[in-house]
């Protein structure tokens, strides 16, 4: 026993270890950042990026001026799609709005409106969409056919005495609002612990080799892997700080739900984070400045931010992507974080997952030490 501790004792990586503490340590700055700046950026993006579009300006020309045409833009307002901002004369002054931006869409209701309902004709409205984006014309063409559909059956009911033929009861789980930060938050987490673990790490070599303290390591008996090591041990305990702070200000100002197991969690997040880091380590060994080390560390950033399944859905993406997606361990890190968060399941779940973001820790960290070279080439 005693002469197994006196090995570990006797591991090279400890000095290695206490002397990057030491310099985390004195270098408050890049500590601070590393702590400070996924707070901001996740209160940032949280708040900014929104995929479900509510609330579209919409001004209205209603020629009808009837209970009718008044009952149809109460039900458009209660979608929650439109936001009536103004009542316009005509269709020229409705173009006039929407071409200075001012709103996004335009109810045009016909004076037969009323007229053709009452007698037992098809009442047809007319909506102009602003469709230069795309999402938001998505959203108002989803808003307006729904209107339709829920007054359509007010009629049928009111009139006809006739209920729908056909009713669709439709129950969402684990996002039952639809909000956008449910499902972009804990994403976030993973995309801040990719950039961060990534960039930190990727000039962590670099900046030994301009600083000339890399000659200094190359004369001591510290081994590749000792060194890697311990370049590689306080990021991951950074990370886990990142990580923290991250769920902390989800739950506190997005409602972020958890429904699985916190420490399933992050014990499969130190799988990704050592992937992170060994990405980081093998652009450091390529990379010979610190500039280089950023530039590729940020070309890295794009995938993950796009083919990830981060923001866009990778079943809607062509097979290529998809292929390219699957490389990346941020893609089965999100199914880990959403799974777990969210839906809250278990282990027996996230098998595959995790054995894809071992492989790729492993793989990468090994390719990491055999590039590492104690030389000054």
């Amino acid at each position: 026993m005693s002469t197994r501790y006196e090995r570990v004792q006797r591991w090279t990586v400890w000095p290695m270890l206490w002397k990057e503490f030491l310099q985390l340590r004195r270098d408050r700055l890049t500590f601070a950042m590393m702590t400070a700046l996924p707070a901001i950026q996740l209160l940032l993006f949280g708040y900014a990026i929104q995929t479900d579009v509510r609330r579209l300006p919409t001004v209205v020309v209603d020629e009808s001026r009837t209970s009718e045409s008044r009952a149809l833009i109460q039900v458009l307002a209660n979608t929650d799609n439109f936001t009536f901002v103004a009542a316009v004369p005509d269709r020229a002054a409705a173009k006039r709005w929407i071409e200075r931006g001012a709103a996004r869409v335009a109810l045009v209701i016909p004076p037969e409106y009323q007229r053709n309902i009452r007698s037992g004709h098809t009442g047809v409205a007319q909506m102009l969409i602003d469709a230069a984006d795309p999402q938001s014309s998505g959203a108002a063409i989803a808003g307006a056919q729904l209107a339709a559909q829920a007054r359509g059956a007010q009629l049928l009911a009111s009139q006809y005495k006739l209920r729908p033929p056909v009713e669709i009861r439709v129950r969402p789980w684990y996002n039952p609002a639809q909000k956008s930060a449910t499902f972009i938050v804990p994403g976030i987490v993973g995309i801040l612990l990719t950039i961060t673990m990534t960039l930190i790490t990727s000039t962590a070599i670099v900046k030994e080799r301009e600083r000339g303290t890399l000659e200094q390591l190359i004369v001591t008996p510290i081994s590749r892997t000792s060194l890697m090591l311990g370049k590689l041990v306080p990021f991951v305990l950074v990370g886990y700080v990142q990580m923290s702070v991250i769920l902390t200000l989800g739950v506190t100002f997005f409602d972020i739900p958890i429904m699985g197991s916190l420490g399933l969690l992050y014990a499969l997040a130190l799988v990704f984070i050592v992937a992170s880091l060994g990405v980081g380590l093998l652009i450091s060994t390529v990379a010979r400045s610190q500039l280089q080390a950023m530039q590729l560390s940020f070309f890295f950033m794009l995938p993950n931010i796009l083919l990830s399944g981060y923001i866009f859905p990778r079943a809607a993406m062509p097979e290529p992507a998809q292929w390219v997606g699957a490389i990346l361990p941020l893609t089965w890190f999100l199914d880990i974080l959403r799974g777990v968060l969210l839906k809250g399941v278990g282990m027996r779940d996230l098998w595959t997952q995790l054995g894809v973001l071992t492989v790729s820790a492993f793989v990468l960290l090994i390719v990491s030490v055999r590039r590492f070279s104690k030389t000054l080439d």
